[in-house]
Protein backbone atom coordinates (compact mmCIF):
# COMPACT_ATOMS: atom_id res chain seq x y z
CA UNK A 1 0.00 0.00 0.00
CA UNK A 2 1.40 3.40 -1.26
CA UNK A 3 1.85 5.69 1.75
CA UNK A 4 0.40 8.58 -0.18
CA UNK A 5 -2.99 8.47 -2.34
CA UNK A 6 -3.60 10.82 -5.24
CA UNK A 7 -7.20 11.67 -6.78
CA UNK A 8 -7.38 14.25 -9.56
CA UNK A 9 -11.11 15.87 -10.09
CA UNK A 10 -11.07 18.33 -12.94
CA UNK A 11 -8.24 20.67 -11.54
CA UNK A 12 -8.15 19.77 -7.83
CA UNK A 13 -5.42 17.50 -6.18
CA UNK A 14 -6.49 15.48 -3.38
CA UNK A 15 -3.39 14.16 -1.74
CA UNK A 16 -4.15 11.69 0.89
CA UNK A 17 -1.92 10.52 4.01
CA UNK A 18 -2.44 6.32 3.79
CA UNK A 19 -1.53 5.27 6.92
CA UNK A 20 -4.73 4.78 8.92
CA UNK A 21 -3.46 2.15 11.30
CA UNK A 22 -0.34 4.61 12.48
CA UNK A 23 -2.66 7.02 12.48
CA UNK A 24 -1.26 8.45 9.26
CA UNK A 25 1.98 9.28 11.56
CA UNK A 26 5.13 10.59 9.66
CA UNK A 27 7.89 7.93 8.77
CA UNK A 28 10.78 8.01 6.06
CA UNK A 29 8.56 6.12 3.40
CA UNK A 30 5.79 8.48 3.46
CA UNK A 31 8.20 11.81 3.86
CA UNK A 32 9.77 11.09 0.52
CA UNK A 33 7.07 9.93 -1.70
CA UNK A 34 5.18 13.23 -0.32
CA UNK A 35 8.22 15.21 -0.95
CA UNK A 36 8.35 13.56 -4.96
CA UNK A 37 4.56 14.06 -5.22
CA UNK A 38 5.06 17.99 -4.42
CA UNK A 39 7.51 18.58 -6.73
CA UNK A 40 5.40 17.04 -9.29
CA UNK A 41 2.73 19.01 -8.77
CA UNK A 42 4.80 22.18 -8.87
CA UNK A 43 5.31 21.84 -12.53
CA UNK A 44 1.22 20.84 -13.45
CA UNK A 45 -0.27 23.93 -15.04
CA UNK A 46 -3.51 21.47 -15.31
CA UNK A 47 -3.63 21.47 -11.00
CA UNK A 48 -5.10 24.36 -9.41
CA UNK A 49 -5.80 23.33 -6.38
CA UNK A 50 -4.24 21.12 -3.93
CA UNK A 51 -6.00 19.12 -0.71
CA UNK A 52 -4.05 17.47 2.09
CA UNK A 53 -5.86 15.30 4.60
CA UNK A 54 -5.38 11.94 6.07
CA UNK A 55 -6.77 8.39 5.68
CA UNK A 56 -9.28 7.15 8.13
CA UNK A 57 -11.74 8.71 10.76
CA UNK A 58 -9.72 9.26 13.72
CA UNK A 59 -6.31 11.21 12.26
CA UNK A 60 -5.35 13.62 9.76
CA UNK A 61 -1.63 13.11 11.01
CA UNK A 62 -0.46 12.01 15.07
CA UNK A 63 3.14 13.43 13.59
CA UNK A 64 6.27 11.53 13.64
CA UNK A 65 6.08 7.54 13.66
CA UNK A 66 7.71 7.23 17.36
CA UNK A 67 8.06 3.77 16.68
CA UNK A 68 10.39 5.02 14.11
CA UNK A 69 12.31 7.36 15.51
CA UNK A 70 12.93 4.56 18.60
CA UNK A 71 15.47 2.79 15.81
CA UNK A 72 16.87 6.24 14.91
CA UNK A 73 20.55 7.18 15.99
CA UNK A 74 21.58 10.89 16.38
CA UNK A 75 22.20 10.94 13.09
CA UNK A 76 19.38 9.33 11.61
CA UNK A 77 17.22 12.01 13.96
CA UNK A 78 18.97 14.94 12.15
CA UNK A 79 18.65 13.40 8.43
CA UNK A 80 14.88 13.04 9.40
CA UNK A 81 14.47 16.84 10.39
CA UNK A 82 16.10 17.74 7.87
CA UNK A 83 13.79 15.80 5.34
CA UNK A 84 10.53 16.65 7.40
CA UNK A 85 11.54 20.41 7.23
CA UNK A 86 12.19 20.22 3.56
CA UNK A 87 9.10 18.11 2.27
CA UNK A 88 7.08 20.76 3.98
CA UNK A 89 8.70 24.17 2.72
CA UNK A 90 8.43 22.49 -0.31
CA UNK A 91 4.31 22.19 0.23
CA UNK A 92 4.28 25.83 1.75
CA UNK A 93 6.17 26.99 -1.31
CA UNK A 94 3.68 24.98 -4.24
CA UNK A 95 2.24 28.03 -6.36
CA UNK A 96 -0.83 26.66 -6.08
CA UNK A 97 -3.64 27.49 -3.31
CA UNK A 98 -3.37 24.68 -1.17
CA UNK A 99 -6.42 23.52 1.74
CA UNK A 100 -5.45 21.16 4.58
CA UNK A 101 -8.43 19.60 5.45
CA UNK A 102 -7.98 18.42 9.18
CA UNK A 103 -10.44 15.21 9.84
CA UNK A 104 -8.99 14.09 12.87
CA UNK A 105 -6.31 14.74 15.46
CA UNK A 106 -2.94 16.19 14.70
CA UNK A 107 -0.02 16.44 16.71
CA UNK A 108 3.46 17.97 16.12
CA UNK A 109 4.05 17.22 12.44
CA UNK A 110 1.13 16.10 11.53
CA UNK A 111 -0.10 20.32 12.79
CA UNK A 112 2.76 21.71 11.05
CA UNK A 113 2.10 20.05 7.59
CA UNK A 114 -1.21 21.83 7.97
CA UNK A 115 0.49 25.16 8.85
CA UNK A 116 2.31 24.90 5.60
CA UNK A 117 -0.75 25.04 4.14
CA UNK A 118 -2.54 28.32 2.43
CA UNK A 119 -5.79 27.27 4.75
CA UNK A 120 -6.75 24.98 7.15
CA UNK A 121 -10.56 23.65 7.18
CA UNK A 122 -11.04 21.54 10.47
CA UNK A 123 -13.60 18.81 11.23
CA UNK A 124 -15.83 20.17 14.74
CA UNK A 125 -14.51 16.84 17.13
CA UNK A 126 -10.60 17.03 16.05
CA UNK A 127 -7.80 18.08 18.12
CA UNK A 128 -4.53 19.40 17.46
CA UNK A 129 -1.13 20.89 19.22
CA UNK A 130 2.25 21.23 18.80
CA UNK A 131 2.72 18.92 21.86
CA UNK A 132 6.84 18.22 21.11
CA UNK A 133 8.28 19.81 24.66
CA UNK A 134 6.46 16.98 26.16
CA UNK A 135 8.57 14.81 24.83
CA UNK A 136 11.93 16.84 25.23
CA UNK A 137 12.17 18.43 21.84
CA UNK A 138 11.29 21.15 19.46
CA UNK A 139 8.80 21.45 16.59
CA UNK A 140 11.10 21.36 14.34
CA UNK A 141 9.54 21.26 10.47
CA UNK A 142 8.58 25.13 10.67
CA UNK A 143 5.74 24.73 13.71
CA UNK A 144 8.05 27.56 15.75
CA UNK A 145 8.01 29.98 12.40
CA UNK A 146 4.72 29.19 11.06
CA UNK A 147 2.68 29.64 13.95
CA UNK A 148 3.73 32.61 15.64
CA UNK A 149 3.00 34.30 11.84
CA UNK A 150 -0.55 33.18 11.99
CA UNK A 151 -1.42 33.69 15.57
CA UNK A 152 1.13 35.94 17.24
CA UNK A 153 4.23 35.58 19.36
CA UNK A 154 2.75 35.36 22.55
CA UNK A 155 -0.01 32.68 21.93
CA UNK A 156 2.36 30.78 19.81
CA UNK A 157 4.72 31.07 22.72
CA UNK A 158 1.47 29.80 24.86
CA UNK A 159 0.22 26.82 22.47
CA UNK A 160 4.08 25.70 21.90
CA UNK A 161 5.63 25.90 25.74
CA UNK A 162 2.87 24.63 27.38
CA UNK A 163 2.50 21.61 24.73
CA UNK A 164 -1.38 22.26 24.79
CA UNK A 165 -3.42 20.14 22.97
CA UNK A 166 -6.72 22.32 21.81
CA UNK A 167 -10.58 21.73 19.61
CA UNK A 168 -11.26 22.95 16.53
CA UNK A 169 -13.61 26.13 18.63
CA UNK A 170 -10.33 27.57 19.97
CA UNK A 171 -8.28 27.06 16.81
CA UNK A 172 -10.83 29.19 15.08
CA UNK A 173 -11.25 31.26 17.65
CA UNK A 174 -7.45 32.21 17.44
CA UNK A 175 -7.14 32.40 13.43
CA UNK A 176 -5.61 28.99 12.93
CA UNK A 177 -8.39 27.10 11.09
CA UNK A 178 -10.56 28.98 8.09
CA UNK A 179 -13.29 27.31 9.09
CA UNK A 180 -14.98 24.35 11.02
CA UNK A 181 -17.41 21.58 9.41
CA UNK A 182 -19.58 19.54 11.12
CA UNK A 183 -18.90 16.08 12.03
CA UNK A 184 -17.44 14.00 9.27
CA UNK A 185 -17.79 16.77 6.89
CA UNK A 186 -14.72 18.47 6.49
CA UNK A 187 -13.05 16.81 3.47
CA UNK A 188 -16.54 17.41 1.85
CA UNK A 189 -16.29 21.54 2.92
CA UNK A 190 -12.32 21.43 1.95
CA UNK A 191 -13.82 20.01 -2.32
CA UNK A 192 -16.30 22.93 -2.08
CA UNK A 193 -13.70 25.93 -1.14
CA UNK A 194 -11.29 23.83 -3.61
CA UNK A 195 -14.38 24.69 -6.27
CA UNK A 196 -15.04 27.85 -5.34
CA UNK A 197 -10.81 28.89 -5.52
CA UNK A 198 -10.57 27.25 -9.03
CA UNK A 199 -13.54 29.52 -10.78
CA UNK A 200 -10.79 32.50 -9.71
CA UNK A 201 -8.10 33.09 -12.54
CA UNK A 202 -5.06 30.35 -11.39
CA UNK A 203 -2.14 32.70 -12.78
CA UNK A 204 -3.72 35.12 -10.51
CA UNK A 205 -4.20 32.98 -7.64
CA UNK A 206 -0.05 32.09 -8.19
CA UNK A 207 0.73 36.04 -8.01
CA UNK A 208 -1.90 36.33 -5.08
CA UNK A 209 -0.13 34.08 -2.57
CA UNK A 210 3.23 34.86 -3.86
CA UNK A 211 2.63 38.38 -2.95
CA UNK A 212 1.80 37.55 0.40
CA UNK A 213 4.09 34.81 1.49
CA UNK A 214 6.99 37.05 0.28
CA UNK A 215 5.12 40.11 1.34
CA UNK A 216 5.13 39.01 5.04
CA UNK A 217 8.83 38.81 5.27
CA UNK A 218 9.51 42.61 4.57
CA UNK A 219 8.70 45.98 5.26
CA UNK A 220 5.36 47.59 3.77
CA UNK A 221 7.65 49.39 1.09
CA UNK A 222 9.17 46.68 0.13
CA UNK A 223 5.96 44.18 0.09
CA UNK A 224 4.72 47.24 -2.00
CA UNK A 225 7.26 46.55 -4.52
CA UNK A 226 6.85 43.00 -4.59
CA UNK A 227 2.83 43.77 -4.95
CA UNK A 228 3.53 45.32 -7.77
CA UNK A 229 5.92 43.21 -9.46
CA UNK A 230 3.22 40.35 -8.63
CA UNK A 231 0.53 42.36 -10.99
CA UNK A 232 3.33 43.39 -13.30
CA UNK A 233 3.41 39.66 -14.18
CA UNK A 234 -0.43 39.17 -14.95
CA UNK A 235 -0.72 42.04 -17.63
CA UNK A 236 -0.13 40.34 -20.67
CA UNK A 237 -1.89 37.46 -19.43
CA UNK A 238 -4.67 36.21 -21.74
CA UNK A 239 -6.15 35.59 -18.22
CA UNK A 240 -6.77 39.34 -17.50
CA UNK A 241 -8.25 40.01 -21.31
CA UNK A 242 -11.01 37.05 -20.35
CA UNK A 243 -11.68 38.53 -17.12
CA UNK A 244 -12.65 41.93 -18.64
CA UNK A 245 -14.34 40.51 -21.55
CA UNK A 246 -16.23 38.42 -19.28
CA UNK A 247 -17.56 41.32 -17.01
CA UNK A 248 -18.04 43.16 -19.99
CA UNK A 249 -20.28 40.84 -21.57
CA UNK A 250 -21.76 39.62 -18.02
CA UNK A 251 -21.16 35.71 -18.38
CA UNK A 252 -18.60 33.71 -16.87
CA UNK A 253 -14.69 33.78 -17.37
CA UNK A 254 -13.25 30.94 -18.78
CA UNK A 255 -9.92 31.21 -17.27
CA UNK A 256 -7.13 29.05 -18.67
CA UNK A 257 -4.15 29.96 -16.91
CA UNK A 258 -2.49 31.85 -20.02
Amino acid sequence: MNAIRLERRDGIALVTLNRPASHNALNRPLLQELSQLTEVLREERDTRVVIFTGAGEKAFCAGADLKERQTFTEEDVRQFIVLIRDTFTRIAELPQPTIAAINGVAFGGGMELALACDLRLMDEAARMGLTETSLGIIPGAGGTQRLPRLVGVAKAKELILMAKRFGAAEALQMGLVNAISAPGEVLSLAWEWAETLKQNAPLALIQAKWAIDHGLETDIGEGLLLETKAYDVLIPTKDRLEGLAAFQEKRKPQYRGE
